[in-house]
């Protein structure tokens, strides 16, 4: 695709969705602090620590993994339209959809292995593949069921532990029983890089494929579904036509989302009363803040749909700055090349914060860290930036794209 064919809302988000996976991925770097019953955040810290803490369980934790699975379903109704459009063969086009979703659970679980023991690019790789094979040549009617059967699955799925949290009486509990802390998976503690990398690769394995069944499963499959819904219909591509789809599904969705999360956060930081007891095996307040989170990463994709339709508009008008422009352009740069993007978190992250290198983790806070997630994402912005005004990819953008598209015959 050309550059002045690309539409700003699907690259404008991916490019913030970067920054709000690289907080989200913090608190597994604080290898060295002591973690409460989610397993997930410290319990400890100054108020700058727990506000975080707040903001991260109510707003970013479970709600930024649907945000990209809604857009990895998106793009790949979009290539798969545009390979058709252009006279390629229906076969051809899946073909191509097929190796990339392969090549992705071999970036993956390489990524997995050698820094980032909590790789997504694996798991949505062979999501994709099994649900493309699936859903993506089937009618409006029939993906329309399936969208509702998934979504009707998600919720039974969910109501089945609450119920039978109320029926027993442990319905103010959260994490989940006899669970080791997230940091113990990522292997952050470990001094040895190759002890390390056994350890994570276990974890991406498990998250890769004990993910993608636990997808089918729960039925958080149906963001994916409503990703390819809304690609036919050029939701963002062109957002104007659909502002009142995009209103609604931002205002509930985010409300959901938020409200659903909430009562983890003042239960983490102790403003939510709950039994001494705080760990079950259904973690009914953890339950609620996962299952809310569809509802938020789908909101999050409207309200920036919308931003996206609202600065069009202005600055065909005029009526921009130049750096507010420019901070539209770097960020959509980092969209269009979120997958080097992704994996330079990576090599900057775990270089300095693992034990087994420079073990930053050890000295820093949720805040702190949140504060360094921050810069991490302002280097990639930078690089994307330049590799924007230069018009080249990104590298790995690149090597996907050799990887994938047929080599033409001599």
């Amino acid at each position: 695709m050309r550059p002045d064919e690309r539409a700003l809302a699907p690259d404008l988000a991916r490019g913030i969705m970067l920054l709000l996976i690289v907080l989200s991925n913090t608190a597994f770097h604080l290898w060295a602090a002591p973690h409460g019953a989610s397993g997930w955040y410290p319990v400890d810290g100054s108020w700058a620590d727990r506000a975080v803490q707040f903001t991260m369980i109510t707003v970013l934790d479970m709600r930024i993994y649907p945000l990209f699975a809604f857009l990895f379903g998106y793009g790949m109704t979009q290539l798969y339209l545009r390979q058709t459009a252009a006279g390629s063969a229906d076969r051809t086009a899946v073909s191509i959809l097929r190796r990339r979703s392969l090549w992705m659970i071999v970036i993956g679980l390489a990524h997995a292995a050698l820094l980032m023991a909590g790789d997504i690019i694996g798991y949505y790789g062979l999501l994709s593949f099994f649900l493309g094979w699936l859903f993506l040549r089937r009618g409006d009617r029939a993906l329309k069921w399936w969208i509702g059967i998934a979504g009707a699955q998600l919720l039974l799925v969910a109501a089945v532990p609450v119920v039978a949290a109320l029926l027993d009486g442990t319905l103010w509990t959260m994490g989940d029983a006899g669970a080791e802390p997230g940091v113990e998976a990522y292997a952050g503690a470990e001094s040895s890089w190759l002890a390390a990398a056994g350890t994570r690769l276990t974890t991406g394995l498990f998250i890769t494929f004990g993910g993608a069944l636990a997808a089918f499963i729960g039925g958080t499959y149906v963001v994916f579904l409503l990703g390819f819904w809304a690609a036919r219909r050029r939701v963002l591509e062109e957002p104007g036509r659909h502002l009142p789809l995009l209103r609604r599904t931002a205002v509930i969705g985010v409300t959901i989302g938020w409200l659903g999360g909430l009562p983890s956060a003042l239960a983490h930081i102790g403003a939510l009363s709950v039994p001494d007891n705080a760990q079950s095996e259904t973690g009914v307040l953890t339950i609620l803040r996962d299952v809310t989170g569809s509802a938020a990463g789908i909101g999050y994709v409207a309200a920036i749909a919308l931003f996206a339709h609202w600065w069009t508009r202005r600055r065909a008008a005029g009526r921009t700055t130049e750096g507010a422009a420019t901070a539209v352009t770097a960020i959509s740069a980092v969209g269009k090349r979120s997958l080097s993007c992704y994996l330079t978190h990576s090599l900057i992250f775990a270089p300095f914060l693992a034990a087994w290198g420079l073990g930053l983790g050890r000295h820093m806070s949720s805040a702190t860290m949140a504060l360094f997630a921050v810069g991490v994402w302002l280097i990639t912005v930078a690089g994307a930036y330049a590799l924007e005004r230069a018009g080249r990819r990104g590298p790995a953008e690149a090597v996907l794209r050799r990887l994938i598209y047929p080599r033409p015959r001599p």
